[in-house]
């Protein structure tokens, strides 16, 4: 009888919900969602108390954002362990499900405030160049703050991640030995970190250790992803070329501090990876839409960040060399000497502005002039970012001699 008239109260409960419009999520199974949310509602009809219902209303609101699976998950360890013969009576299928998460502190995906400063810059531009192949308006503040957390998070993940490897990169410049250890591990690998590779980290990195980031940098935010229904095949796929990216990178600098070969192909490979990010949001802001991949836009977004990738390096060439950071021209210098180098760079140029204008030619008309209206407003403001400088570009004078380079500009310093 109890339990018929607690059957009762719940089906009362779920009557009121939905004539209120209180539901569940859509990712998420209605029926046992929604039984949740009744048993939700009736605790809060449960007397405690001097508490009356604006307090416990406000009480959840507080604390809500503060629980979590590890605390969940703590606490059902907790409770198993002192009662484990009885079990639980609550939601058991709920904790079976949070206990296979396998979730701890490690698996909880941060950014600190300098990432998420850095990023800035590369949000706005995301927004004003591609929120229109979304049909969201870049003008308006609720296109823009919908979906700026999620998009925010990631870029500022991803920037922090970049900050790490730059740490790495930028070791050698005194001593070689730790971009030479770094430069060829991956995921794949089983190995101990030797201690300089351990304790070198920045301050402003909280993605985790070293070890961490040169063989899983991801994973952090891909549970994350997946624990609100966003990850899929294709943002993984992008996420593991940014993964490929920066060991390449590690790679060629290592390469060139070290004065060995490099591959032309391998320099290729890098330059087409680096702006996976870019393609990380713009498949997130289709996942979280619910839209289909566009994916004569996708391609179209490869050949455009390929040419804004080249414009950066071009424009950071001088700190570029003085950091030992991943760029084009250096690379077609070490390649094919500083006198052939600017002449293969523009066969290169012209052939990725030639796929570029074939693909913009693709899209639809009116996306195909606001695109070029932004390209060129972006130009006009100047810096990196500024869009394809098609048919106006300045290649600067060639460094010759890097470590001559970096040493006088070293004594120059004060």
């Amino acid at each position: 009888m109890e339990e018929l008239k607690k059957l009762e109260q719940v089906q009362k409960v779920l009557s009121l919900m939905q004539s209120h419009r209180i539901t569940s999520s859509s990712r998420l199974p209605a029926p046992e969602s929604d039984r949740f949310l009744s048993s939700l509602v009736l605790l809060l009809m449960q007397p405690c108390g001097e508490l009356g219902f604006e307090e416990k209303c406000q009480l959840v609101c507080d604390n809500v954002p503060k629980l979590s699976t590890l605390f969940l998950e703590e606490v059902s360890a907790s409770l198993l362990g002192k009662d484990k013969d009885k079990g639980l009576d609550m939601f058991p299928d709920k904790i079976k499900d949070i206990c296979s998460l396998k979730a701890d502190f490690n698996d909880e995906a941060m950014v600190g405030l300098d990432a998420m400063q850095r990023a800035n810059s590369t949000l706005e531009d995301f927004c004003r160049s591609y929120f229109m192949f979304h049909d969201l308006d870049a003008s308006k503040p609720q296109s823009i703050f919908r979906y700026l957390p999620i998009l925010s998070f990631t870029e500022s993940y991803i920037y922090q991640l970049d900050c790490l490897n730059e740490s790495l990169l930028h070791e050698p410049v005194g001593s070689h030995n730790v971009l030479k250890e770094a430069a060829f591990v991956s995921a794949s690998d089983d190995v101990t970190l030797p201690s300089t590779l351990v304790t070198c980290k920045r301050k402003s990195s909280s993605a985790g250790s070293v070890h961490a980031f040169l063989t899983d940098p991801f994973r952090q935010l891909v549970l994350l992803l997946q624990r609100h229904g966003l990850m899929t095949e294709r943002i993984g796929e992008e996420l593991r070329g940014g993964e490929e990216y920066w060991k390449l990178e590690r790679q060629l600098c290592s390469a060139m501090i070290n004065k060995e070969e490099i591959s032309i192909q391998v320099v290729m490979r890098a330059i087409h990876l680096k702006s996976f990010d870019y393609r990380v949001l713009n498949l997130l802001l289709f996942n979280v839409r619910g839209e289909k991949v566009d994916n004569i836009f996708m391609d179209f977004l490869s050949a455009s960040e390929f040419l804004v990738e080249v414009a950066d390096d071009l424009f950071d060439y001088e700190d570029d060399v003085l950091e030992n950071n991943f760029n084009i021209l250096r690379m077609f210098v070490r390649i094919y000497g500083p006198s052939a180098a600017p002449t293969m760079l523009a066969r290169c140029i012209t052939e990725g502005e030639e796929k570029y204008i074939r693909l913009l030619h693709g899209l639809d008309p009116d996306l195909s002039h606001k695109y070029q209206v932004r390209c060129e407003e972006a130009t006009r403001e100047g810096g990196k970012g500024s869009g394809p400088p098609l048919g106006t570009w300045n290649i600067p004078t060639i460094i010759t001699d890097e470590e001559l380079y970096r040493s006088n500009i070293s004594a120059m310093s004060p």
